[in-house]
This record gives C-alpha cells, structure tokens and sequence, in this order.
C-alpha cells in the first residue's frame, strides 16, 4: 500500500487482456467494470503476497545491506513462521477472487503461482530475473481474455503477453540500476548488472519489441485508429521520453522514470478504451447495459 507502483504494474496488462477481449467480444459494459474491479482486487491481493514471498527468500540477503536490514524478517521484528502465515492469508483472498473467474481461467490463473513462488531465487543463479518477472507480472494479460471470453485468445493475447514481458525488462532493468552497488555487494544478479554500459541501446531494442508485438496484437483484434494512434504511438512516444530522460547513476532518476510506467499503462490502455467505446455506441448503445 506505501508504494502502489507493483500494483499498477500488475494490473495494466490485466486491464489491457480485459478491454481487448471486451472489444473483440462487444462485452457490455458491466461485465468490463466487475472484470476490472475483481483483477484490480486480485493484483493488490497477490501483488502482496509477492512482496511477502520475496522478503521470505531474501531475508538473509536483507541483512547484509543497510538499504534493507530494518525490513521486519530481515531485523527479526517478524519470524518467517508469522509471514508464511500472512502469505496464507493472502494466497487464500487470492484464490477468492480466482474462484469468480470461470473454470479454465481458474486454472490458467493457478498455472502462474510458480512463476511467483520462483521469481526471487532468479536472482541468485541468473543475469535474467527480469524475464521471469516478466512471465509472471504479464499473466494477467492471458488471464483477462479468457475471463471474457471463457478461453483464452491466444492469437491476440501471446503477442500482448510476450510485448509486455519486454516492456516488464525496460522497465525493471531501470529500476535495478538503482540497487546495482547493493546487489554486486550481496551476490545477486540483474540485466542491470548483465548490460551495464549498454542498457539504453538494448532497452531500445526491448522497447521496439513492446510496441511492434503491442501493434500486432491490435492487428489481429481488428482494432480501430484510436488503437494506434494512442496506445502503440503513446507507448512509443513514453518510452522514447524514458530512455532519453533516465539517468542510470542517479537513484532519484531510476525511481521516477520507472514510477512513470503506471501512466504507460494508461497511455496503452486509453486507444483500447476508446476503440470499445466507439465499438458499443456504432451499436446503438446495446451493449452499454
């Protein structure tokens, strides 16, 4: 709750998977609000007890750098029995909000846990957690076509999936440039760390590669103008503004340019919007209901 940034970066790709299967589907719009409302419960719910699992694995780590130390499992303040408690809680809400899904999203849902469970260890023995963060933050936009559509698209939603795990490394990679002294201090790895001097030209390439596969998903769900005038030349426009802007030796700079995703994903989600908007009212206003 003290940084909702995770949250928002959970919830866009769900938000997106949720608004392009609603399009395509000319969902009415109740069902696109109780389908936001359940995936913006369900990424705060489980963007928690991500938190929680990390802080499980890494407590041993925490204590050996000053940024971290004071977190309640590094310090003692909590015992790992009382967090493994507290995670039950939080993968028991988690499975409330899943059981409202049908049930091949319930399993597609329950398919991603080790994803979650196995992030942190990434760390310790590749260059790459970024990607499996990717894999797991991403699921959602799986998830929210076959919400809607009770299977899931997968023509239009792997593009959207493999766009958004290259655009989780853009701007996970900025992030990690803020702990890259900490991290070689404690062991642990990151593409910060992997690409070093060359991290704006790769990023480059990972951010082409967010907004090419971004355009061919919205090819492929047959979307309107608004769609690329909005979504893919905003997301191209807000990542051109991030590369140009970020300072990579400046925490201060990481932290802002990485926070500003949460209004990527805004950008991203607006021409979808827009596009269903138009879709339901060339309909007479019969889906509105």
């Amino acid at each position: 709750m003290d940084k909702p940034i995770g949250t928002w970066l959970l919830y866009w790709p769900c938000a997106w998977g949720i608004t392009m299967a609603a399009y395509h589907s000319a969902l009415p719009v109740s069902g696109w609000a109780w389908n936001l409302a359940l995936f913006g419960t369900g990424a705060l719910v489980m963007r928690g007890a991500g938190c929680t699992i990390n802080d499980l694995w890494d407590r041993n780590i925490d204590k050996k750098v000053d940024r971290t130390k004071m977190r309640p499992l590094a310090s003692g303040e909590i015992k790992p029995i009382q967090a493994l408690t507290f995670l039950g809680g939080q993968l028991s809400l988690g499975l409330a909000v899943l059981t409202q899904l049908n049930w091949y999203s319930i399993a597609l849902g329950a398919s991603s846990l080790s994803l979650v469970v196995l992030y942190p260890l990434m760390k310790r023995i590749t260059y790459w957690p970024q990607f499996v963060l990717g894999l797991a933050f991403n699921w959602g936009a799986l998830l929210g076509s076959s919400a809607v559509l009770g299977v899931c698209d997968w023509t239009v939603a792997l593009p959207l999936y493999a766009g958004s795990v290259a655009w989780t490394i853009v701007y996970d990679t900025i992030y990690a440039h803020q702990d890259k002294a900490d991290d070689v201090d404690a062991g642990v790895k990151s593409t910060a760390l992997l690409f070093g001097t060359a991290t704006k030209p790769i990023l480059t390439a990972f951010s082409a590669s967010f907004v090419s596969l971004l355009a061919l998903s919205g090819y492929l769900n047959h979307h309107g103008p608004a769609f690329y005038a909005l979504s893919v030349g905003g997301a191209a426009a807000h990542l051109a503004w991030q590369l140009r802007t970020a300072d990579l030796e400046s925490r201060e700079s990481c932290w802002r340019v990485f926070r500003s995703n949460r209004d990527l994903g805004a950008i991203v989600g607006s021409g979808m919007l827009v596009d269903y908007a138009l879709l339901l009212a060339d309909s007479g206003g019969a889906g509105a209901i």
